[in-house]
């Protein structure tokens, strides 16, 4: 799911695909698989309770804010995908261009990653390393990329105060915890790197560690970068949909496209219930993204699994277990990786990589397995019974970076999507952004390189499930 942290696992993917994609013809980049599912139906259907504890949290929404099922109408953007990224775009042409926007999702507003992830706000949004950005991009462009996203931050702090949404924000900056003695050195190259991007983060050798934040069987230092915190990620998704109801934003849920046409000019896209008529679209659909949207998209795209548990309220012997003294976000350096943070209530959020199906009965075995390497990572909390537990997509690309733009081949159509696990803060700034593209205060040379455009076809589509079983299956050796 969109915003659930994912370390770098695509070296091997792009490794796989390369020969193919190196020496492909464009005939094999056409290759259509309308009929391809990547999960269980189960997945992509609103009707199935996604079990969050952000759901049992959060206020609904509110009387409305969401119109329901969307009927015959015309405007001038129509925005696919309720969540930050669609919905923030929303608001801000409402808001600053007074642009006749609806957005169009398929499930409830939120009902996707934005409402499902970790609540995160972190940086940086890409599976791709420090040295990677630098060595592909250049140190201008990567300093402007982090740029970016220490200002994406600092945006989901300005939409939280300034629309009056309840976040509950929680702690500052990110912990990066060594799993093993071995990625110390690899904590020392990353400080050393954020330095010279203009990130001034800070190494904890192991002793601190458990002294100052926690204490556990994975735990061999650790680095705080400064930006970023944790938050609830329904409660943003929600006060983003409040906020662009009332610059004006029209909010369409169960209102799935299921063709997308083109009549007269007009892109037309057809739901069940109407047909909404726009001169311009906007594609936020991330990691659930249907195979058969547009044939510019989603043979580009990767949907990978994200699960997440949480415990009951931890009593305060039990935090004692563990030396647990920190609301700071954490995560650890598997390629793989686990990632948690205590909540509000005092409750402990724990989230890993998914299964490959989506079945129910992968479902259950996912949470077995959350709860024993939960209790293998902190012995402390082995007997404390986890509560609730869900799963969401996470999108993937061989670029390993989000993609921002406007279709070159079909003017008119933009997109933001392929967070990379890391959307929190990227997403709201990058429907910021196609606003701005849209409304004319920005142009292509605004997107960050790391960004701009769209990233490669993956050759042969209907292999990318195996791709991506071969991805994952290596780095959960590399991580033993």
């Amino acid at each position: 799911m969109e915003c659930l942290p994912l370390r770098p696992w695509s070296d091997l993917l792009s490794a796989c695909c390369y020969p193919l994609h190196a020496q492909r013809q464009a005939s094999l980049c056409v290759e259509k698989d309308d009929k391809m599912t990547w999960y269980h139906p189960g997945i992509y259907d609103p009707a199935v309770p996604v079990g969050s504890y952000w759901e049992d949290e959060a206020p609904p929404l509110g009387d409305g804010v969401d119109l329901g099922p969307v009927r015959d109408e015309t405007c001038d953007v129509a925005i696919i995908g309720g969540g930050y990224t669609g919905l923030s775009c929303a608001l801000h042409l409402a808001r600053d261009f007074n642009t006749d926007v609806r957005l169009l999702e398929a499930g409830p507003l939120g009902w996707g990653a934005s409402g499902r992830n970790g609540g995160f706000c972190t940086l940086p949004p890409a599976a791709l390393s420090l040295d990677e950005l630098i060595s592909r991009y250049g140190e201008d462009e990567a300093r402007r990329f982090i740029a970016s996203q220490i200002e994406a931050v600092e945006l989901v702090r300005d939409l939280a105060r300034d629309e009056n949404i309840g976040i509950h924000p929680q702690g500052e900056g990110e912990l990066h915890v060594a799993h093993t003695p071995s990625r110390w050195r690899h904590l020392e190259h990353e400080r050393d790197l954020l330095a010279h991007l203009g990130i001034a983060a800070r190494l904890f050798p192991r002793e601190e560690v458990a002294e100052k934040f926690y204490d556990s069987t994975e735990q061999f230092g650790a680095l705080l970068n400064p930006v970023g915190f944790g938050l609830q990620p329904l409660r943003l998704a929600r006060g983003l949909a409040v906020a662009a109801g009332r610059a004006g934003a029209k909010l369409h849920g169960a209102s799935p496209v299921i063709r997308w046409e083109r009549a007269g000019g007009l892109h037309r896209l057809v739901t069940p219930s109407g047909t909404v008529s726009a001169r311009r679209v906007v594609v936020a659909t991330n990691g659930f993204t249907q195979e058969s949207l547009h044939p510019d998209l989603s043979p580009r795209l990767i949907p990978v699994m994200s699960n997440i548990v949480v415990t009951r309220p931890l009593t305060e012997a039990e935090l004692a277990a563990q030396n647990w003294r920190t609301q700071t976000p954490c995560a650890n350096t598997r390629n793989l990786l686990f990632y948690y943070r205590l909540l509000p209530d005092r409750r402990f959020l724990f989230g890993a990589r998914g299964d490959l199906t989506g079945k129910p009965a992968d479902a259950r075995r996912m949470r077995a397995f959350m709860e024993r390497r939960l209790g293998q990572v902190f012995p402390g909390w082995a007997h404390v019974p986890v509560t609730h537990n869900w799963r969401g997509l996470v999108c993937m690309t061989l670029r390993r970076a989000p993609s921002i733009g406007e279709l070159e081949d079909d003017p008119g159509v933009f997109f933001a999507l392929a967070w990379h696990g890391n959307g929190v803060a990227a997403a709201p700034w990058a429907g910021r952004l196609l606003a701005r593209l849209i409304g004319g205060t920005a142009e292509n040379a605004s997107i960050p390189a790391v960004f701009r455009g769209n990233p490669a076809r993956i050759p042969f589509p209907s292999l990318r499930r195996w791709y991506l079983r071969g991805a994952l299956g290596y780095y959960r050796l590399t991580d033993l």
